[in-house]
This record gives structure tokens, C-alpha cells and sequence, in this order.
């Protein structure tokens, strides 16, 4: 874990002056192959891995390689179960081909990616929240993360096969992929409520996607997945399927299913930056048409088959917290909605433009620990003139304690006489500054604060005799973020 956290230290030290040497915005992001243009950190990873032209001319037979990495070092002075340091990161190699033009398969594309997670998991040892605190966060391991191919079918509707996620093409919203803290990829809800987590990072699972786009307005899209990524167990799902091989199909599946409608003029497509998304060569089909598109509404649902535990009641209809085993029930599903909205944009700069997000989803109460999410922010692009591809932004995120898990513990209270928290709610407001120093290269410090950690459960490192609740934490951090 030192080697880990020296590692990842040494990353940002190494990068940062570089990162002062080149911040001519304007200029660091001149066409590739002009001499004028300053050296940046991506061109030279570039040329570095491109060994005797190799790279080169597998992109030109078909074959692309992306790598990147995300590093995220943070600190929380106030708060927590403890203070200090801690760091999480994350390498990924990523390869797309066209299978087209490698084979002659028509309107087909093949993509795969591997993950090096590597990391401290601060919010596991020192806020101990829900809302983990970055999108990097998760065990330690290497492990393959996406395994799919994807087939055109006429112009408008695309097809995926494989092992991938829901969290990288439903439930998102554009605006909310500035931030940090991993709530703003994959909602807490279903991140919590669903088995393993649900297909998000770094769960990938088999699954089907079928998307319809028959203009740049209207996007249909829906997918089943099989419903338990790891598989059911104890802990946390990563030390079930330590290298992402378990490639389960037999579990009840998870259905998801969405609409969006887009409106406005056109806009650029963002650069990637949720750690859950992945960047390569991709058809248009595959890529929805509102990510164009600066105001977006999406409707969407998830359904899970499975069995789900009760969180009051046990099998014979008493109290869960007296004795026996949880009240099953068959199935469960959330119902969600996303509003991403640019109010205003700079007639003198077309790039400035001031965007708002708003993203809500619910669940039944008497199956789930969240039963209700909303988050929630605004974002400026283009902040400083001088600055024209920097965007900051301020965004919060709630996550409702569903009143069958705070019975529980009252319940659980009378039962045993012990003094105890009630869990009610969990909350993270995030400020955070996107510096782009080069085409795909930035620095992102944020800072975060965590109302009632974990929902407002006990601290453990209360003390003896002592019953009190984790203290809310104050969180300052720092991403680095390089794609080549």
C-alpha cells in the first residue's frame, strides 16, 4: 500500500510542473504534427508507446489503443472515522477496431479494456460514506472490464453483445460527469440498492443493448444485463471476482430502458472525463446523438428480478431486529429522470456557456436502504477568457434512508436497549475546477462535504461507552487526469 501511495504521489509530482510549463490554453490545443505547439504529456506518452510506428499503422489497418489514467489524492482534515491523507487511481488500456475495415464485417466494432486499480479506497477508511468520494475508488486489482462488439443495423439502430455496463450509456447526465465524487456517474440508488452494485464499475457483466436514433432529437435505448455482477456473498464484490472473469449469466437479469429527447443547436462532444466512461474510435450510431445537444430530457427504468430482503421484517411477519431471516420479496425497480439544461451562453464567446443538471430516481422502501436520490448542480464552461476549455462547477447530491431501515433501528434500539444513531439521510455538496492544461490532460482539485457519512450510522472509533454518529467530513482533493 506505501509502494501504491508513493506511486500515485510521485504521478502528480512528476506531472504538475509540466502542467505549469504548458498552460497556454489556446496554444495546447494546436492540430497534431504543428511545431509551433508546446510539448504536452499526452503527445510525448504518445510517441513513447507508437514503438518503430507500430501504433501508427494499426489505427490505419483498423486497430485503435487508448490508454489512460486517473489519480486522485485527497485529504480530510475535519470528519470522518479518521483524518489524513489517502490516494485511489486507476490505469486503464482500452482497444477499439473496426471491424469493417480490419475483417470486412460491415457496421461492426469490437472493444476492449483492462483495468490497474490501485489505491488506499479513502472513503472506506477515513469518511466512511456512501457517496464514495471519487469515481476511481475500488479494491485493489487488475482486471478486464469491457469485452464487447456492437453491430449497426441500418442507420439508426445499433446493437451491443458482451460484458460492459449500464453506468457507461443510461442514467447519465452530461453536466453531472464534471465532478468527483462517484455519485454523479452511477447514482447512489442503484449503486446501493442493486446487487453488486449493479453493471458499474468495476463490475462489468454480460449483457444485451439495443439503441434507436433515428435523428438527432429522439434516442431509445434498452439492455438486459444478467442482475448480479459478482454473484451473491459476503464482502465486497471485487474479492468475489478479483479479476473481472466471472462472466455470470445465470442470475435473475436486470432490465434498463430509456428515453431522451434533445433540443437546441448543436454543440461539441465533451471530453471524456467520468472515470466509469471510456474514450476510443466509435461509430455515431453507438454514440447518443443528445450528448450533441446542450438541453436534454431522459426517462428511464430499471427492473430487477431477483429476490431483495425486507429491512424490517423477518419471514413470519415480527421484528427483523428481535430475530430470524429477512422477508423476501420477488423483484425490484426504480423509476429516474434527468434534466441537463444550458441557460446561458456567451454571444461573444461561443464556448462560455452556463449549464445546469437535475437527476432524481426512487425506489420501493420496504426492499432497498435508498429510496430516494436527487442530485443536482450547475456548471460553467469556458470560465476565464483567458481560460476557454476550463469549466468549474458546483453540484449536490442526496441520498434518502428508506423509513423500513430507520425503523429497523428503532426497532433494534428497543430491542437490546442500546443507545444508537437513527440512519436518516446522507448528503455531499462538491466545488470543484477543471484545469486543462492540454488536450486530454488536466487537474482537477475539488473539494467535498459529507453530511452524515454513511447515513448517519455510528462511529466506530467513538471511544469507549461513547454513542455518536460519524462527524460530517470536510474533504479537499486533487485529480489528475492523462489519455494518450
Amino acid at each position: 500500500m506505501c509502494v501504491v501511495r508513493q506511486f500515485g504521489v510521485a504521478f502528480l509530482v512528476f506531472s504538475a510542473p509540466f502542467a505549469v510549463l504548458t498552460a497556454a490554453p489556446s496554444e495546447s490545443f494546436a492540430e497534431e504534427n504543428n511545431d509551433t505547439a508546446p510539448w504536452s504529456l499526452p503527445a510525448a506518452l504518445r510517441q513513447m508507446t507508437d514503438w518503430g510506428g507500430a501504433r501508427t499503422r494499426l489505427e490505419q489497418a483498423g486497430v485503435k489503443f487508448t490508454f489512460n489514467y486517473y489519480g486522485d489524492a485527497f485529504n480530510n482534515p475535519t470528519g470522518g472515522i479518521q483524518q489524513g491523507p489517502g490516494y485511489d487511481g486507476r490505469f486503464a488500456g482500452i482497444v477499439d477496431a473496426d471491424l469493417e475495415k480490419l475483417i470486412g464485417w460491415n457496421g461492426a466494432d469490437f472493444h476492449a479494456s483492462l483495468h490497474q486499480i490501485h489505491g488506499t479506497q479513502f472513503s472506506v477508511t477515513n469518511p466512511d460514506n456512501l457517496m464514495t468520494v471519487s469515481g476511481s475508488e475500488a479494491p485493489q486489482s487488475t482486471r478486464l472490464f469491457n469485452l464487447w462488439v456492437a453491430q449497426d443495423i441500418g442507420n439508426d439502430a445499433n446493437i451491443r453483445i458482451g460484458q460492459f455496463t449500464a453506468a457507461q450509456e443510461f442514467q447519465i447526465s452530461d453536466n453531472a460527469n464534471l465532478f468527483v465524487n462517484s455519485t454523479f456517474g452511477w447514482p447512489l440508488l442503484s449503486g446501493d440498492d442493486l446487487p453488486s452494485g449493479g453493471p458499474n464499475f468495476p463490475e462489468a457483466t454480460p449483457g444485451v443493448r439495443f439503441r434507436y436514433n433515428p435523428n438527432a432529437s429522439f434516442t431509445f435505448q434498452a439492455a438486459v444485463f444478467n442482475g448480479d455482477p459478482a454473484g451473491p456473498g459476503v464482502g465486497n464484490p471485487v474479492e468475489r471476482d478479483p479479476h473481472g472473469l466471472a462472466f455470470r449469466v445465470n442470475d435473475p437479469p436486470l432490465f434498463i430502458a430509456e428515453f431522451a429527447y434533445a433540443y437546441d443547436h448543436a454543440r461539441p462532444e465533451p471530453v471524456p472525463q467520468n472515470p466509469k466512461e471510456e474514450s476510443g474510435a466509435r461509430r455515431q450510431a453507438q454514440t447518443p446523438a443528445t450528448t450533441d445537444l446542450p438541453n436534454t430530457i431522459k426517462v428511464g427504468a430499471w427492473l430487477n428480478t431477483g429476490l431483495f430482503n425486507d429491512q424490517r421484517y423477518n419471514t413470519a411477519g415480527g421484528l427483523l431486529a428481535a430475530s430470524g431471516s429477512p422477508l423476501q420479496h420477488h423483484g425490484d425497480y426504480a423509476l429516474y429522470g434527468i434534466v441537463d439544461h444550458e441557460l446561458w451562453t456567451d454571444p461573444g464567446m461561443p464556448d462560455r456557456s452556463l449549464n445546469v443538471f437535475l437527476r432524481g430516481t426512487a425506489a420501493p422502501g420496504d426492499r432497498n436502504l435508498i429510496d430516494l436520490y436527487v442530485d443536482c448542480g450547475i456548471t460553467l464552461e469556458a470560465s476565464f477568457s483567458s481560460r476557454p476549455h476550463d469549466t468549474v462547477g458546483i453540484a449536490a447530491a442526496y441520498g434518502h434512508i428508506s423509513p423500513r431501515a430507520s425503523a429497523f433501528d428503532r426497532d433494534a434500539i428497543a430491542v437490546t436497549g442500546t443507545p444508537m444513531p437513527v440512519r436518516d439521510f446522507e448528503a455531499t455538496i462538491e466545488l470543484t475546477y477543471q484545469w486543462v492544461v492540454a488536450k486530454n490532460w488536466y487537474f482537477q482539485p475539488n473539494l467535498q462535504y459529507v453530511v452524515h457519512p454513511g447515513g448517519n450510522i455510528a462511529n466506530p472509533n467513538a471511544g469507549p461507552g461513547i454513542v455518536s454518529s460519524i462527524p460530517n467530513a470536510l474533504v479537499f482533493g486533487l485529480r489528475s487526469f492523462v489519455q494518450f
